[in-house]
């Protein structure tokens, strides 16, 4: 059993965000996502998509952006459980809740906070007949270990970042990368895009376009795949096929919870802090929805630090908390150290 004070489902953006307000008012974080990585879509779909809005940023790519977020939060030591889905829910006697994952991790927390931004996030399955039988024999949807592929050959179909992104880097790893877009233009970033190339003009990386995977051949696993390019058919070796075709999101098993659910949206009250119709569940950020709400990154963010709010009075009864401005009372990480606030603005607030 993993027990925290606030129990973040969902490690996006705003979820991130999170573990640095709660850490503020000496409030632990644990994170359920169902992606093998923190970062929600800013790292699985478009991690060099750059953002505007992001206050003091000019411009930063969304990969960054998750970078920041994570060294942002990590002086409080926040747990993560990824590649697992939360699945169920338990309100205990005491008002406190367990939280159960598809694969059966459980997490007691007095606090859950869903910031699970357009809700959980599943592959876009190419349709290929039998693509189900090499699920896990060959056929990976997300990568979360490189050295899996180490001296494998590997096919990757996608024309976005992460099949871009992939592809540069396993060739390195892989004996042999074979990228298949049905399009000859890529989505990706321009810079990736000439990587691939210049790759592809060393022998590192096969390209086929515009073509796509049409059937997989293996026994006990994946073995082969067929490309169909135009009128021809081209047979390739392939220890394991990666289709990147983004992902799908779904409110999923959250929306059996008992929440009150509007347009596949979480219906909050933005005058108790995004509480939902359940005491001691929030929702923050994209998934949900309040009158005049706006699906921006810097509105979650606005969310998630009210959110803690409510939270530190759920989690402390009676306490009063006394608002301090990091700018003058520094920050204390979970490890002891203190970042002080400069000098020179403490005295100019005095």
């Amino acid at each position: 059993m993993i027990k925290t004070d606030i129990l973040i489902i969902g490690a996006g953006p705003t979820g991130l965000f999170t573990v640095f307000e709660a850490g503020l008012l000496k409030l632990n974080c644990h994170l359920i996502d169902a992606l093998p990585q923190p970062g929600g879509q800013c790292s699985e779909i478009y991690p060099k998509k750059p953002i505007y809005d992001i206050p003091g940023f000019p411009e930063i790519l969304a990969g960054d952006l998750t970078k920041n977020l994570l060294e942002q939060g990590k002086q409080f030591k926040p747990g993560f459980t990824l590649g697992e889905r939360a699945e169920t829910i338990e309100k205990l006697e005491d008002g406190s809740f367990i939280v159960t994952t598809n694969k059966g991790t459980k997490h007691h927390a007095p606090v859950v906070a869903i910031a699970g931004g357009l809700g959980s996030f599943e592959p876009r399955k190419p349709l290929i007949q039998n693509i189900n039988n090499f699920e896990d024999k060959g056929v990976d949807y997300f990568i979360k270990d490189p050295e899996v592929y180490r001296n494998k050959k590997v096919v990757i179909s996608g024309g976005g970042d992460s099949a871009l992104d992939w592809s540069i880097f396993l060739a390195d790893v892989a004996s042999e990368v074979t990228l298949i877009h049905r399009r000859n233009e890529f989505r990706g970033a321009l810079d990736s895009v000439e990587k691939v190339r210049e790759l592809r003009a060393l022998g590192k990386i096969k390209l086929i376009t515009p073509a796509e995977v049409t059937a997989l051949y293996g026994t006990d696993g994946l073995e082969s795949v067929t490309v169909t390019k135009e009128d021809e058919i081209i047979e390739l070796e392939a220890d394991h096929f990666i289709p990147l075709f983004g992902l799908s999101p779904k409110l999923g098993p959250i929306g059996n919870w008992g929440l009150e659910i509007e347009k596949n949206a979480i219906k909050v009250d933005n005058s108790r802090n995004y509480e939902t119709n359940i005491p001691g569940i929030f929702a923050i950020g994209d998934v949900n929805t309040y009158p005049e709400k706006l699906k921006l990154i810097l509105c979650g963010f606005h969310e998630a630090t009210l959110m803690c709010q409510a939270a530190y009075r759920i989690i402390n009864p009676g306490k009063k908390y006394v608002l301090k401005y990091t700018t003058v009372s520094g920050v204390d990480g979970f490890d002891g150290t203190r970042k002080e606030a400069p000098k020179a603005v403490v005295q100019s607030i005095q």
